[in-house]
Formats: structure tokens, sequence, C-alpha cells
């Protein structure tokens, strides 16, 4: 199998780890965005894919490279699929994830809802040179919890509980997490699509 270098447009230090262990076993060296001092560009579409497509091609572009990018969120059922695209956007500048939690918990707490259903949503995007855009997708499905549980992860981990589960992504390890999330299935799905044996 031969080495390719592909870059992930992200700055986030965690999502890049994650994405370096993946695929090393793929002859796959990363480069982030971060790495190379690209621009972040402004997500400025309405959907995870649309997000996650502007992001992969600004990359692409700049580097001649193979790119990928994902975006992800928390898509609350009760509040109609918000955060969603906002996600990170909730947290303000600089981020904080406390105050993005606790603002789930008011909204659902302002509706009164009883249906605390919500998902872990993430859509890959591969851009490469000359092709088109493709796309993969994977989410997890559970239950909002309050208070916010586990010191692991990121974002909204600690008041996510995945569904057969009674540890929130904040309470499971790395590895743990890797085996049920949203990201890891799209990874997943990417995988078995672009490295078939």
């Amino acid at each position: 199998m031969g080495h390719e270098t592909w870059v992930l447009a992200s700055h986030n230090a965690g999502k890049i780890k994650e994405m370096e262990q993946i695929l090393a076993p793929f002859g796959v060296a990363l480069k982030s965005a971060r790495d190379l001092d690209l621009p972040e560009p402004d997500e400025t579409e309405t959907t995870f894919r649309g997000n996650a497509a502007l992001k992969a091609r600004a990359a692409c572009e700049a580097t001649g490279l193979p790119c990928l990018a994902d975006d992800s969120g928390l898509s609350v059922d009760a509040l109609g699929g918000a955060p969603g695209i906002y996600s990170a956007r909730w947290a303000g500048e600089p981020r904080d994830f406390g105050r993005a939690m606790q603002r789930v918990q008011d909204e659902l707490a302002d509706k009164g809802a009883s249906d605390r259903t919500a998902r872990f949503v993430c859509t890959i995007a591969l851009a490469r040179p000359g092709q088109e855009i493709v796309f993969f997708e994977g989410e997890v499905a559970g239950d909002i919890v309050w208070p916010p549980r586990g010191p692991e992860g990121f974002g909204y981990d600690p008041i996510f509980q995945p569904h057969g589960h009674v540890r929130t992504f904040g309470e499971m390890t790395a590895t743990e997490k890797r085996a049920l999330s949203h990201r890891a299935r799209a990874l997943d799905t990417m995988i078995a699509t672009e490295f078939k044996p």
C-alpha cells in the first residue's frame, strides 16, 4: 500500500489526533490546517454536508492534496434539531461548552420537554484534486442527561448518554467512545470505501 499525504481541514487538536491514529494504519500521513497555516473559511452553509464540503474544497484548492473535513454537532429532537450546525457557536467565543450545555438544558426546560432524545451527527467530506467531493455520514443516538457527567471527551460529551449505555461520552475512555461515536462511524464508512482490499 502506498503512502499518501492528506490534509485535515481542522484546527481542533483533539480531532486531529483522533484522525491521525485512525488513518495511520492505511499509510496516510495527516497534516492539519494548523500545520499548513491554512485559514479557516467561514461556515456559511446551512447543513453539515455543505459546511464539510466548503472546508474540504478550500483546503484542497490551497494545497493540491486530498483533503478531509468534517462538520459535526449535537441535534436535540425536542429543540427541532438544534443546536445542530451551530453546536460550536452555542459555546461562544472563547469556546465555553459549559455554557453551551447549560443552554441545551435551559431550552429543554423552557419547553417543558419530556423527550430528551438526541443524536450526534458527523458528515465527512473528502475532496481530491479534480474530482467530485464524496461524503461519508455517521450518527449515534442517545439522550441528554443533566447534570453533566465525566471529564473525558470534548464539547457536549458530558451530557450525551448513548442508547444502550449507562455512561455518558464524558465518562468513557477515548477507545470506548471511538467504538461508538458518530465520527468513527463516518470514518469506518470512508475507510471501507477508500481503502478497499
